[in-house]
């Protein structure tokens, strides 16, 4: 797998700081990264994430998961290392932003 581009990584984190703001503005890039995230379940689609959300904080989850979404079991020769630290990296980015 091909590690995230930055242009794929600035869509992600912008579309995630909104809708910890706003669930109503999550859209499918940002619910495909979070979905695959640790922590997270699907809820069958995007609506039935959306749904969950609008009774808890997004914005609390993903500060919650943060530790579970570092990688740590990575190391620079497994495969797929760079894409799944291009994930980490994503997931930093977000949570920098909504810690502010």
């Amino acid at each position: 797998m091909e590690p995230l581009s930055e242009r794929q990584k600035t869509l992600i984190v912008n579309n995630v700081v909104k809708a910890c703001k706003d669930i109503s503005k999550l859209n499918k890039t940002g619910y495909n990264f979070l979905y695959q995230a640790n922590g997270f379940i699907a809820h069958y689609d995007i609506y039935g994430f959306i749904a969950e959300y609008r009774y808890q904080s997004l914005k609390n989850d993903v500060l919650q998961f943060k530790d579970m979404n570092q990688w740590r079991n990575f190391i620079p020769t497994d495969m797929n290392y760079d894409y799944v630290m291009s994930k980490k990296d994503v997931y930093n980015r977000i949570v920098e932003a909504i810690s502010k």
